[in-house]
């Protein structure tokens, strides 16, 4: 089975270019967690810790209850199909974070206002690539 992957290296997710708000905002935390609150949470406590793939697939199984012992099983066939990645998540599309891929693949955040995020976007050792538009033009 062709396993795929979302995992980028040497990468800077930026913001859309329609992005709604002018500076970051932390995702709301609501009773039924969302997609950006697992992220926002699981990157911003453990910064290059986790690769793309590992916190996509920790949002699924948090979703949709995957027990700890099913979780290597479950995780081969999810990503046996290709999977959305950081750049159509709303940390990047409506929250205002982008996405930092080291060179191991491991992810951390940066706030489009911050001075972190300007210098990752200026460093032309970075590959540069913008989350998806949130509307069509």
């Amino acid at each position: 089975m062709k396993l795929h992957t979302t995992n980028y290296k040497n990468t800077f997710i930026e913001t859309s270019e329609d992005i709604p708000v002018s500076k970051a905002e932390i995702p709301p935390v609501k009773r039924n967690r969302t997609l950006a609150d697992i992220q926002f949470e699981m990157i911003t406590e453990h910064p290059y810790k986790f690769t793309s793939d590992d916190v996509m697939f920790e949002c699924y199984a948090q979703k949709n209850d995957i027990s700890l012992k099913d979780r290597a099983d479950v995780r081969r066939v999810f990503f046996s199909k290709g999977q959305a990645c950081f750049r159509s998540s709303a940390l990047a599309k409506r929250y205002g974070f982008g996405i930092h891929h080291n060179s191991e693949g491991k992810v951390a955040i940066f706030p489009m206002e911050g001075e972190d995020y300007k210098n990752l976007v200026n460093d032309d050792a970075v590959i540069k690539v913008k989350a998806m538009r949130n509307k069509r033009k």
